[in-house]
């Protein structure tokens, strides 16, 4: 079979990991028989560099184009003035509005051999298995008014947590099916104690939870979430939230596997349905760490995971998916580590081996 896919590779380690995920994605197509033609395109602080707009048009007419999205990551202290016009960031929120990605799903598995590379105890950590479904298109990110004043007693800003039925109800929608899927049980995060926009969230909840009886429906306010996050996290399957709150919690959540170069992110245009294909955008959750850029220091597994999530998601190419994640495990399982989840005894290997030796597996050597 042929794909059309746009690759990003963005700032930073983004370039690092996005080598590696494509080699692992090359060894695919060669094992089953698949050509992935890979169109490259600017996004981030490299494209205001080179093009002054941090999306530029070509890039998401690429994009619109292609059949997914892989991504690296973007940004960095170069473009960090507040008072820029541009900022990197801003062309991660125009893809994901123009491409109109409402759904972020962020699995959050921590591999049992990698149980000690987190800060928490191993009894609290062993089987933790959950995914987070976040929305990405609303509330504070992109509500309005969204502003900074001068007044007669300083400086005033604000922004606005703006959700519609319609928004809460979609991103709603895809945790009931994610959780039909698995154990059946999804826990919706909200604030409605405090704010309005939160109490709209938890009453669409409900209601849509009526078309779904055989699921079991549980809010849970966000700070209780992120207590839950640390406490016992064994006892989350599928969390549904709002932008902001996903934002925060999904980062709280990836120390739970050791790293964050070790989660990988799908943003999705719909709910994902098995045999069906999704058009999404693939992206590792860290950021561009630009002092670890070109040192062959990146954790490249995270990005490496998200090709298996295009694979499964958006190509339907799920035997596919799954043989890479087989090679993560293997490779993990035999010792090989990179610096930030190693250990005693374990093989420290940089982002190019680690990429080489995961392409390897893949390839059945």
């Amino acid at each position: 079979m042929k794909f059309e896919l746009a690759v990003l590779p963005g700032d930073g380690i983004g370039v690092d990991v996005t080598t590696e995920a494509v080699k692992v994605l090359q060894a695919t197509g060669e094992r089953f028989g698949h050509t992935f033609n890979r169109h490259h395109g600017l996004v981030g602080g490299i494209a205001i560099d080179q093009t002054g707009e941090a999306l530029p048009k070509e890039t998401l007419k690429m994009c619109r184009g292609a059949q997914a999205v892989l991504l690296g990551a973007v940004g960095g202290p170069k473009w960090d003035d507040p008072r820029a016009r541009v900022r990197p960031e801003d062309g991660l929120l125009a893809l994901r509005k123009g491409l109109g990605l409402f759904a972020n799903l962020r699995p959050v598995k921590v591999f049992p051999m990698l149980t000690n590379s987190s800060n928490l105890k191993p009894e609290i950590i062993e089987g933790v298995d959950f995914i987070f479904v976040r929305e990405l298109t609303g509330g504070l990110y992109f509500g309005k008014p969204k502003r900074q004043w001068q007044t007669s007693r300083g400086r005033r800003a604000v922004d606005s947590m703006a959700y519609s039925e319609q928004e809460i109800e979609r991103i709603v929608r895809v945790g009931f099916e994610l959780a039909r899927g698995r154990q059946k049980k999804l826990v919706s995060v909200d604030k409605a104690n405090v704010l309005e926009s939160s109490r709209l969230w938890r009453q669409v909840a409900m209601e849509v939870a009526e078309e779904y009886p055989d699921i079991e429906l549980e809010h849970m306010l966000v700070d209780a979430c992120a207590m839950r996050l640390i406490q016992n996290p064994r006892y989350l399957d599928v969390v549904v939230t709002e932008n902001t709150f996903g934002d925060i919690l999904t980062d709280e959540a990836s120390m739970l596997a050791g790293s964050m170069g070790m989660l990988p992110s799908a943003s999705l245009a719909g709910a994902p349905r098995e045999g069906t294909s999704t058009f999404g955008l693939y992206e590792p959750i860290h950021g561009s760490a630009p002092r670890r850029a070109g040192l062959n220091m990146a954790n490249p597994i995270a990005a490496i995971l998200s090709v298996a999530m295009m694979l499964r998601y958006s190509l339907s190419l799920t035997k596919e998916a799954q043989t890479i994640e087989a090679a993560v495990e293997q490779s993990l399982n035999e010792g090989y580590r990179t610096y930030d989840i190693m250990s005693e005894d374990k093989t420290k290997l940089g982002t190019k081996e680690m990429g080489d030796l995961i392409a390897g597996k893949v390839g059945g050597q």
